[in-house]
């Protein structure tokens, strides 16, 4: 592998994006999940320890981490993908006409997918949103030179929330919505979208293991292959509790698809759930 693939290989953060960072970092989160399942009370609420409310944001600014020679400007990617080995299904033409339009990508790491989306698409803006310093560092320094992509770092809640009617479009690509609570998400979108804005999703259909996914909205809790006692939450849900947690919101799904993909060449095989959906107007 050259310095360039190698370089591009490492840049796989967050989802499919995340892949090799998991490997080497997650270990298997199908034994925590059944703990907490029956750990957890009649209600669904599991209790979290104190030790793994503080290592996402570490995680992710290590994560980020990389020598500054690898940092130069890079070219755009030809196409974006949504599935977890990014390299099947529907690409940009996925979120539609988005020229003259606001475009935010929530948990962007740092920014292929949001500059792909800002060289093709003639928005009027893509902000790039990830709360790890590190990947908006690195990604300033390989996609600064894209005009209309902005980014910003800060948490996408937060940074929605204080945002009211800015944005035209918002996508989580194995980003925002996997790795913080849907429940508080979705309230930040929905302030931050216009009136008939898009939400577009690119989740696990399963973990990566081949378990199913959660049938009622509770993450997993992944334990770090450190051995440090800090864990790493992660929404994995149903269809079903995505189309409800949607709509009460707001939002009318307006698509919802599953890429599979047989994963002859890789560990195992993936599906990917790639879900479209539109606010009121």
């Amino acid at each position: 592998m050259d310095a360039t693939a190698r370089e591009r290989a490492l840049d796989l953060a967050r989802g499919p994006l995340q892949e090799a960072f998991a490997e080497r970092l997650f270990a298997d989160p199908t034994a925590v999940r059944a703990r907490l399942i029956m750990a957890s009370g009649q209600d669904g609420s599991v209790t979290v320890s104190s030790s793994a409310s503080a290592a996402p944001a570490d995680l992710w600014q290590h994560y980020g981490t990389r020598p500054p020679e690898g940092d130069r400007p890079r070219d755009v990617d030809a196409r974006m993908y949504w599935d977890w080995y990014q390299r099947t299904g529907p690409g940009a033409e996925l979120l539609g006409d988005v020229a003259g339009r606001t475009v935010a990508e929530l948990g962007a790491g740092v920014g292929r997918q949001a500059a792909h989306i800002a060289h093709t698409l003639a928005p009027a803006q893509v902000l790039a949103i990830d709360n790890a310093p590190t990947q908006h560092t690195r990604g300033r320094a390989l996609y600064g030179h894209v005009q209309g992509l902005e980014f910003i770092e800060a948490e996408a809640v937060t940074y929605l929330g204080e945002h009211p009617h800015s944005v035209d479009l918002a996508y989580s690509l194995f980003g925002a919505l996997d790795f913080t609570d849907p429940q508080t998400t979705l309230p930040a979108i929905t302030t931050a979208l216009r009136p008939g804005g898009r939400l577009v999703l690119s989740t696990l259909a399963h973990y990566s293991n081949g378990a199913p996914p959660e049938t009622a909205c509770r993450p997993a809790h992944i334990p770090t292959r450190r051995g440090d006692g800090n864990t790493m939450q992660r929404w994995v849900l149903d269809l079903p509790v995505w189309e409800k947690l949607l709509a009460e919101h707001g939002f009318t799904t307006l698509r919802a698809e599953t890429l599979h993909d047989p994963g002859d060449d890789r560990p195992q095989p993936m599906a990917t759930r790639v879900i479209c959906a539109r606010m009121a107007i």
